[in-house]
């Protein structure tokens, strides 16, 4: 069932946000009594309390048992895990990946992951650095064209300028859906706006 592989946002017990889970973890997190539902005005509610909650509604995301519905939690918080989210986002092929929404670059073309690869804006061999702020992902036709060339000798600049992303943003594109409004009460760049360490 589709609605069971939804992403939600998990919050410790401190209620900032740590990672995302499916519906189907969230539930049995509920079920267990290790997480409660927020709901939209910040009120938190048991497994028994939510399955309460939502016999009273009708809502398209709803999951149905035998005998009860549930609505499909949206944000979870955990009742004893107090660890802190990272401040800062690994620096990772994946992260690279996330940062620049699978995307070329240079053409901004989204082609299959196995033809994408990551392109140092200035070559190593040139005085460039492995760094945040020097990859970006190419696609492997642009890549080719641009070669060991300098962005201003190939023609070729990156749409965005590559920089480190916020673990906010990350955390929101690791979800693998659309952001919900909820989920940005928690993931606020107010919030979150912390200055990063150079790797």
């Amino acid at each position: 069932m589709a609605l069971l592989n939804q992403s939600v946002l998990v919050l410790n017990r401190h209620w900032l946000a740590i990672h995302f889970c499916t519906v189907r973890r969230a539930i049995g997190l509920l079920y267990t009594g290790l997480a409660r539902v927020v709901d939209d005005s910040f009120q938190t509610h048991s497994f028994d309390e939510w399955r309460e909650l939502s016999a009273a509604r009708t809502d398209p995301e709803m999951i149905r048992a035998a005998n009860f519905s549930l609505l499909v939690p949206h944000v979870i918080v955990l009742h004893s895990y107090a660890r802190r989210p990272p401040q800062e986002v690994k620096f990772s092929r994946r992260n690279i990946f996330l940062r620049d929404h699978h995307r070329c670059q240079y053409c901004g073309r989204t082609p299959p992951r196995e033809e994408l690869t990551i392109d140092h804006v200035v070559p190593l061999s040139r005085g460039g650095r492995t760094t945040w702020d020097n990859v970006v992902l190419a696609c492997v036709r642009c890549n080719s064209k641009k070669g060991n060339r300098l962005p201003e000798e190939s023609g070729m600049q990156p749409r965005q300028a590559p920089q480190r992303p916020r673990w906010p943003v990350m955390l929101q594109r690791s979800s693998g859906q659309r952001p919900r409004s909820l989920w940005q009460r928690f993931v606020d760049d107010a919030y979150w706006n912390t200055l990063l360490r150079e790797e």
